[in-house]
């Protein structure tokens, strides 16, 4: 539309005015400043740049999740594609010593020993965890609900370093003069990731506790259903997808950590015996090798094959958490 058609446009939407207006009166069409009704305000200014700004972001995390998946990925199969190590012996194998050949790359040991301080820190975390939600959403009075959770939040901002230096002063003698050995294994690894995941799990579980609509309580109770009856036989089952989620959650929590496990479970790529055998994660094992590789070369590699296999599991328990969610909508 060109000057003059808007011109006509204002001069017609101005004669057919039904109601006259005390500003709108005295204007003619040749008092219609064309340039300012055409040019974009400050609003819409505004907008673009708002707009542009969140796809800019949007855009830039997703080359930045890709680059990240595509660099891990370009290394972590170089040992299979490059070194031509055999990936079902990869998996298989517990013989790990990159630097002997490619018939020494088996990460068995690191993977059993890895699921297994998962596992065991996610069962022993998630009844405190319960217990300790419900708690809070269903006995303490708010004051108390906001003490406990003061306390929970400070547990979250505790450096992992500190938990595996506690783990290291305190765990590790206390399991050496209980069970013998040198102290350092999975049970360690286990006792110090319960505390990390434990808050993790908590207050996931304390907000799907509060997702369950007070009308199912008030019902249950009003069938003459005692307060543990209500608990167990309804706010537990409505809540249970959520609440497995949380427990997901603490496991990828669990299972991607580096530096408190490292410090406990005494870094011996061998497959564990017992609980109290010093073994090897996937992550302590990056941490302490890394730095003694060279780029390019078959153990350096074959650390990052480890980190490819870390990201598949996190890729999972994503997935899993997903499609939980969508079975708990249903």
């Amino acid at each position: 539309m060109n000057n003059k058609d808007l011109k006509k446009v204002v001069e017609s939407a101005l004669d057919e005015q039904k109601v006259p207006h005390v500003k709108l009166k005295k204007i003619g069409a040749s008092k219609v400043d064309v340039a300012s009704l055409t040019k974009p305000s400050k609003e819409t200014r505004q907008e673009y740049w708002g707009k542009g700004l969140t796809y800019f972001a949007i855009i830039l995390i997703i080359i930045l999740v890709a680059s990240i998946i595509g660099f891990i990925g370009f290394h972590g199969l170089e040992t299979f594609t490059k070194d031509h190590v055999n990936i079902f012996h990869f998996l298989t194998s517990s013989d790990w010593d990159p630097g002997e050949g490619k018939n020494h790359v088996g990460a068995a040991a690191m993977i059993v020993t890895s699921f297994a301080v998962t596992l065991l820190a996610a069962l022993v975390a998630t009844p405190f965890a319960i217990a300790v939600a419900l708690f809070m959403t269903e006995y303490s009075s708010k004051k108390g609900a906001r003490f406990l959770q003061s306390v929970i939040e400070l547990l979250v901002g505790i450096p992992s370093v500190v938990y595996g230096f506690l783990g290291l002063t305190v765990i590790v003698p206390f399991i050496r003069n209980i069970f013998g050995g040198t102290g350092f294994g999975i049970l360690s690894a286990t006792l110090v990731l319960f505390v990390m995941v434990l808050p993790t799990i908590t207050s996931l579980t304390v907000d799907s506790l509060k997702a369950v609509p007070s009308d199912y309580r008030k019902a249950s109770l009003a069938l003459g259903a005692t307060k543990w009856q209500t608990i167990y036989k309804v706010i537990l089952r409505v809540a249970s997808p959520r609440i497995m989620t949380a427990v997901i959650f603490g496991m990828a929590r669990a299972f991607g950590e580096a530096l408190a496990v490292q410090m406990v479970i005494g870094n011996a790529v061998l497959m564990p015996a017992n609980l109290v055998s010093p073994s090897a994660t996937l992550t302590s094992q990056l941490t302490s090798q890394m730095g003694n590789t060279v780029m390019g070369t078959l153990p350096n590699n074959a650390l990052w094959s480890l980190a490819l296999l870390l990201l598949i599991m996190s890729l999972v328990f994503n997935f899993l958490v997903r499609l939980i969610g969508k079975r708990g909508q249903k």
